[in-house]
Parts: C-alpha cells; sequence; structure tokens
C-alpha cells in the first residue's frame, strides 16, 4: 500500500495533480460558506484588484475561526484524499490504457464520499450548510436536530467513503492485470 503511494507521489504530473485537486476542494470548501460576500467584494467597483485578491486569500483563516476542530479535520481530509483518489485513478487508467477494468465500484464510492464530504461542509456557528439549504427547501431543516452532531456526520461519511475508495484504488493498482477468473475445466 505505502509502496503504490510512494511510486505515484515521485512521479511530479500525479503530485502536481492530488495537490490541484485537493487545493481546489480546500478552497470551494473555505469559500462556499462566504460565497455571497465573495462576489460583493470581488465585483466592488472601488476596491483594487490586489485588495479583493488579498481577501479571498484572507478567508482560508476561517478554517481556524469558523470552523469547529471536527469540520475542519474532515474537511483537510476529504480534501487530501479526494486529491490522492483524483490521482490513484487517473494513474490506473493510463496504467490499463484504456481498459478501464472493474474501477466501477471505486469511483462510485469516491464520488459518493466527495459528494456526501460536501454536504457535510460548515462552520461552527451555522452548521452545515449546503445540507440545510437543501433541507429547507423540502421544509425538513428540523431533521439535523436529531442528528447527534448536527450533520456533521455527512462529512464524517464523506471522508470514510473516500479513505475506502482510495484503499479500493490502491488494491486495484497492486493486483495484476490478468484476469483473475480461471477456466472452468470440463471433465
Amino acid at each position: 500500500m505505502i509502496s503504490v503511494l510512494r511510486q505515484i507521489g515521485t512521479q511530479w504530473k500525479y503530485t502536481l495533480l492530488a495537490l490541484s485537486v485537493s487545493s481546489a476542494v480546500f478552497s470551494f470548501a473555505i469559500w462556499l460558506p462566504n460565497m455571497s460576500l465573495i462576489v460583493t467584494v470581488v465585483s466592488s467597483q472601488t476596491l483594487p484588484w490586489y485588495e479583493k485578491l488579498s481577501f479571498v486569500w484572507s478567508l482560508y483563516g476561517s478554517i481556524r475561526s469558523n470552523f469547529s476542530l471536527m469540520s475542519a479535520t474532515y474537511t483537510i481530509a476529504i480534501a487530501l484524499l479526494t486529491g490522492m483518489n483524483v490521482a490513484l485513478l487517473t494513474y490506473y487508467i493510463r496504467r490499463v490504457r484504456g481498459g478501464v477494468r472493474s474501477i466501477a465500484n471505486s469511483g462510485v464510492t469516491g464520488i459518493t464520499g466527495l459528494a456526501s464530504g460536501v454536504f457535510g461542509i460548515g462552520c461552527a456557528s451555522c452548521g452545515t450548510l449546503v445540507i440545510a439549504s437543501v433541507l429547507a427547501v423540502f421544509g425538513a431543516l428540523g431533521v439535523l436536530s436529531i442528528l447527534p452532531f448536527g450533520g456533521e456526520e455527512f462529512g464524517i461519511l464523506g471522508m470514510l467513503l473516500l479513505g475506502y475508495a482510495t484503499y479500493t484504488l490502491i488494491k486495484k493498482i497492486n493486483a495484476p492485470l490478468v484476469c483473475s477468473h480461471t477456466p472452468v475445466q470440463s471433465g
């Protein structure tokens, strides 16, 4: 398992891909709760571009102040696992060169984990942002109050599913590229 991560991690294109995807997912998670504020500041005609950029950059500090320890932990883990998952999946697909051999389960698990993680994004003061918005549309916001962690379960579930998808991809990369089924002998 470690050998696969080391093997892929030494190839700069996969490392760059993993870091880029991780950064994009982390940025999305940090910026999503502040999207209307970002749009207001960025579309302002009176602020110079460097102040707009400085403001957007300063929002990364909200991981310490606006997120609980649990939500900050799974937000970072989801970003890192998503980056690893995309890099591993890209490596695997290129390795089998078009013969996308049984990656459906890992891909579905990874996408499900990412979606669940997105539903768990939120801050300490407002709770889970996306799931609260979705439930409010259906008038079911009270559902979050019966959950023990107020909806943070979705982030934890996303982290676990992405971890499992990453594990299964590593197993598939370690597996030989031959058919594992033996022919039935007639007798």
